[in-house]
């Protein structure tokens, strides 16, 4: 089933999807997946992605939707990639397909949920913290299941693992314990 993307985030996707050449599949996270996904209701002005696929088309999308560009002086909105992030290993098997219907080449998937959430544990901002803390008390979020991903997918990967899991045990104890 496709996915209900308001406005003005449809309508800059139209634009990017008739203007693209060749067909593109972004993986995107942030604010705007929360947005589409839990109906977040901080604004936001990026797609933010981690990877397109294949990458010549991900240079095409920056270079037709990327800031500054027309099309994101036109929609005050655009695309930006994800340079420092740390994200779980496996996130591409639960990629979840947000691409409202009647796209031809723009083919956009979310990080689920719990992936968006470790994804933000390293940047760990006041916007992050009140982010996990939205899916927090909506109940998106399983801490088991945080807590595996984390140690599976995320932790042997990471540089600075003991800050990284001092930060999950902080948010865990602050956001899901008060919520249970």
């Amino acid at each position: 089933m496709p996915t209900r993307i308001r406005e003005p985030w449809l309508s800059f996707l139209r634009d990017v999807d008739r203007a693209l050449i060749e067909p593109v599949e972004v993986h995107c996270l942030g604010g705007f997946v929360l947005a589409v996904l839990w109906g977040l209701p901080r604004p936001t002005g990026d797609v933010d992605f981690i990877e397109a696929r294949p990458r010549p088309a991900g240079e095409d999308l920056l270079r037709i939707a990327g800031e500054g560009t027309a099309l994101a002086t036109k929609h005050r909105l655009h695309f930006q990639r994800v340079t420092v992030a740390e994200y779980p290993e496996g996130y591409k098997g639960r990629l979840i397909d947000i691409t409202p219907g009647g796209f031809r080449k723009l083919k956009l998937r979310a990080l689920e949920v719990h992936d968006v959430v470790l994804a933000k544990l390293s940047r760990n901002s006041p916007r992050d913290r009140a982010d996990v803390e939205f899916l927090a008390r909506h109940g998106a979020l399983d801490r088991r299941r945080i807590e595996e991903r984390f140690d599976a997918e995320l932790r042997p990967h990471l540089l600075n693992e003991a800050r990284e899991a001092l930060t999950l045990e902080l948010w865990l104890a602050e956001f899901l314990e008060k919520n249970e």
